[in-house]
């Protein structure tokens, strides 16, 4: 039996029919077509199906729909600006060459907006436990945590 779900997805009002199991990470990429919310471990050890809940960095491969009722939901399509000027964490990403075949880009952008909007500064091994939860194939990580402490700010 399905149920209807309300959220806001990247600032838009949305109501959609579910399968009370179906995971978040299937709405968004099935349903809703925001493809950068990619499908990796499925447990929630990748970090690629990284998005924002409430402004918390959240896996979504086990998260349910249903448990995103009234919540604020953003990916990395949310990101882009009326103009098309990327975020800060998204331009580090690319000055630090921290991309090679993106696959866990998207989700390690939303962790960086998340430790940006804390309004923290993280010393580097702080940075580094911080991204611990993404798993990234190409880049050996020197890159990604360059770019993170680059607009995140590093504390000595």
């Amino acid at each position: 039996m399905l149920k209807i779900v309300h959220m806001t997805v990247n600032g838009k009002e949305v109501e959609l029919a579910v399968d009370p199991r179906e995971s978040l990470l299937e709405t968004l990429r099935e349903k809703l077509n925001l493809t950068s919310v990619k499908k990796g471990c499925g447990v929630g050890e990748c970090g690629a199906c990284t998005v924002l809940i409430d402004g918390v960095a959240t896996d979504i491969c086990l998260y349910l729909t249903m448990w995103a009722e009234g919540k604020h939901i953003l990916t990395t399509e949310g990101l882009k600006s009326p103009t098309g000027e990327l975020t800060p964490i998204q331009q580090a990403f690319i000055d630090e060459a921290a991309v090679q075949c993106g696959f866990c880009t998207p989700g390690l952008i939303m962790t960086g907006v998340e430790l940006v909007n804390s309004g923290k500064k993280y010393t580097r091994e702080e940075l580094r436990k911080l991204i611990s939860g993404h798993l990234c194939r190409c880049t050996g990580y020197e890159n990604i945590l360059r770019a993170m402490e680059k607009v995140v700010g590093v504390d000595s």
